[in-house]
């Protein structure tokens, strides 16, 4: 797995900061500047992604090598603590590792997913993965992106080529792509398609450390029932909703980036 970092690679104070299931770990680079005087910024490409590799069975493609994978990383850390900030499918490793005995996560932000998932938004995403990866130019890429994107909520120009120039990769050939295995998706239109087996309530109810959870207002993935709920059990999390952003928050924003820096900073 690789990894982008920031700040001083001696520090024993680590932030670890995973993306969500198309992304890869650049989508953090704003948050990253803000926390790197003082914590060092670990942002992995999960495997398929970014610059990580890529699975010879797309099957291996789900959270058993996903949290495997988080779990190696964090041991070649060699610290002792970490905080943990994950976006949909990286706040969903954040929560299963969180839930074991003796894990290492000292304060947890949970950007836009929880332990029910909306049907509506598995829906858009399975149907989204995968399906369009290859563009004629940089340009016909990032309009794909901002497309895809536009639950994101509004962003400036620059910020969009932000959210894209580590997402649409040039190849030898001259083309453009995305940056992860298109297989990906077919791993999760399967995972879709089999009934749900795990309860993750009983997960979340396990989790004991500081937790804050971030909701776009138009979600369709974390419900308003379901983070309100989050707040009542478990880590009883605080909640940030953002108005006009659905899923999900980018963390690029100054309040996001705000609040994430704060509650950090509690520890």
């Amino acid at each position: 797995m690789t990894y982008a970092e920031w700040g001083d690679p001696g520090n024993t104070d680590v932030v670890v900061c995973a993306h969500g299931l198309s992304r890869n770990g650049r989508d953090f680079d704003t948050l990253a500047n803000k926390l790197c005087d003082r914590y060092r910024v670990v942002c992995p490409d999960v495997v398929g992604r970014g610059l990580s590799d890529r699975l010879t069975d797309y099957r291996g493609y789900g959270f058993p090598q996903y949290v495997a994978d988080c779990i190696t990383l964090i041991a070649r850390l060699d610290v002792d603590r970490i905080h943990w900030v994950g976006t949909s499918m990286g706040g969903l490793i954040g929560m299963m590792i969180a839930a074991m005995a003796g894990n290492p996560i000292e304060r947890l932000v949970i950007n836009d997913v929880g332990p029910v998932i909306g049907s509506a938004g598995i829906a858009r995403i399975g149907a989204a993965v995968g399906t369009a990866t290859e563009f004629a130019s940089f340009e016909e890429g990032l309009e794909h992106v901002m497309r895809a994107s536009a639950t994101f909520g509004p962003h400036t120009p620059e910020q969009w080529h932000a959210l894209s120039e580590h997402i649409v990769i040039r190849q030898p050939d001259g083309g453009w792509r995305l940056h992860y295995d298109p297989r990906i998706g077919d791993a999760a239109r399967e995972a879709i398609a089999k009934p749900v087996t795990t309860d993750l309530w009983l997960l979340w109810d396990q989790i004991r450390c500081p937790t804050l959870v971030l909701r776009g207002a138009e979600s369709d993935l974390l419900e308003q029932e379901v983070a309100q709920e989050m707040t009542l059990r478990g880590p009883k999390a605080s909640l940030i909703t953002y108005p006009g952003v659905g899923h999900a928050p980018t963390l690029m924003q100054i309040g996001q980036v705000r609040d994430v820096v704060a509650f950090i900073d509690q520890a």
